[in-house]
């Protein structure tokens, strides 16, 4: 099969690879779309460590069912299906708790690291574990089942945090999951929503997507202007979605006395809070990690239509053209939010 493969750092080559083998309690999955995550932007220079070449990257997909293993009964060739890009063991305590983002051997499609590699899905084919399998509704296509990764990811922020009707919300930080919290925290009940971001296109494309305020943190002063939009009481809920010391920092200080702060973005491993701050206001740190069974809610908010996931892909491309777009998303091309591949023997997507 043909598959884009990261052969070293900063090169990738699409070329042949052998097919996956599949096991008795796996299905082969014909991919038909495959989003471009950020993580595996990262990895093309192998700055996370955790895309060690060669591999064959790609966690956000979706496809037909080719063909199933011994084990396999309750899927069949033909079906329409995406999967979770996390590799839960099924068996551990906290799978069986239904937390499999917390899996004790979780594993990550698309992913070479110290403990174990995996093969992702920039290829004509994948095999997955049919535990992480679900079905696609009929009113959602293949390009928008790629995205569910990435939303359930807002999904599980989301749902970490005590949302109350009508809630002020604040998501610092308008990428691809930041535009997601925020559709999502409309959804869940949220009243006043306050984008925050450095770059004028995406707060733009945050207030169409419906956020009540847009900041910009490179001349505003965000604390300041969260605490004047919510009347001096500061924000209900705070979602940081960046993970560096000045958006943490901000939004500690955005949140109001007794208030929520969900971390999810991780770009940096270590930032100082402000303890006494947190402590003396009784601030509660909610941690979100990836998704943990949220897929199925996904699809059917997309399904019907309570989600906008078509306004942040910006381009369906092949996947023979995946290294030019690869570069074009490292060197950070103005405009570009999700670039979806989609493998040539996979037909329409």
């Amino acid at each position: 099969m043909k598959a884009l493969v990261l052969e070293e750092y900063g090169r990738l080559v699409y070329t042949d690879v052998p097919d996956p083998e599949v096991g008795p309690d796996e299905v082969l999955v014909r991919v038909r779309a495959c989003g471009i995550c950020g993580s595996d932007i990262h990895g093309l220079d192998g700055s996370t460590g955790r895309r060690r070449p060669p591999l064959v990257m790609g966690h956000e997909a979706a496809g037909v069912v080719e063909a199933v293993g011994a084990g396999v009964a309750e899927w069949r060739p033909g079906a329409r299906v995406t999967f979770d890009s996390t590799v839960s063991c099924g068996e551990c305590r906290y799978c069986r708790e239904g937390r499999i983002n917390l899996c004790d051997r979780r594993r990550v499609l698309g992913v070479s690291c110290e403990e174990y590699r995996r093969d992702g899905a920039f290829a004509e084919y994948v095999a997955v574990p049919q535990r992480i399998l679900y079905r696609l509704p009929d009113g959602v296509s293949y390009i928008q089942a790629a995205m569910v990764e990435a939303l359930s990811i807002a999904v599980h922020a989301v749902g970490r945090v005590p949302v109350r009707l009508n809630d002020t919300a604040v998501v610092l930080g308008s990428g691809m999951i930041g535009l997601l919290i925020l559709q999502v925290a409309r959804v869940a009940g949220c009243g006043t929503l306050v984008a925050v971001d450095v770059d004028p296109d995406r707060l733009r494309r945050a207030c169409a997507l419906g956020a009540d305020v847009a900041l910009d943190a490179r001349s505003e002063d965000v604390p300041a202007r969260v605490a004047e939009v919510t009347g001096g009481r500061g924000a209900d809920l705070v979602f940081e979605a960046v993970g560096v010391p000045e958006t943490v920092a901000a939004a500690i200080a955005s949140v109001r006395k007794g208030g929520c702060l969900a971390l999810v973005g991780n770009v940096t491993p270590r930032v100082d809070v402000p303890l006494q701050a947190i402590v003396t206001r009784e601030l509660t740190l909610f941690g979100s990690c990836a998704s943990s069974g949220e897929y199925p809610a996904c699809l059917d908010l997309i399904g019907r239509g309570q989600l906008n996931v078509d306004a942040l892909i910006s381009a369906v491309a092949p996947l023979a053209e995946g290294a030019l777009w690869f570069r074009r998303l490292y060197e950070r091309e103005a405009g570009l939010m999700k670039v979806i591949l989609t493998p040539a023997a996979a037909g329409e997507p």
